[in-house]
């Protein structure tokens, strides 16, 4: 599973990064976590608002920092 953070790297980003891997691990799941933090490859998601999760390629949420909990469904469903 490819976990793609889309962001500049601010402390919400790493933060989703965080909560991101927490929950995959916690899952067992095989994956790898990427962080995009080009402004064109983010827009290229169609994403306007930063931080955004994108599993396997798409967009899963964006613009807020979601619960561990929520962050294990985008990753199960």
């Amino acid at each position: 599973m490819k976990i793609q953070i889309l962001g500049t790297g601010c402390p919400k980003c790493k933060k989703m990064a965080k909560i991101a891997e927490e929950a995959a691990s916690e899952l067992s799941l095989d994956f790898e976590i990427v962080k995009v933090t080009s402004l064109n490859e983010i827009m290229d998601f169609g994403v306007m608002m930063t931080p955004a999760l994108a599993v396997d390629g798409e967009v899963r949420i964006a613009g807020r920092i979601p619960s561990l909990d929520e962050m294990k469904t985008f990753f199960t469903d």
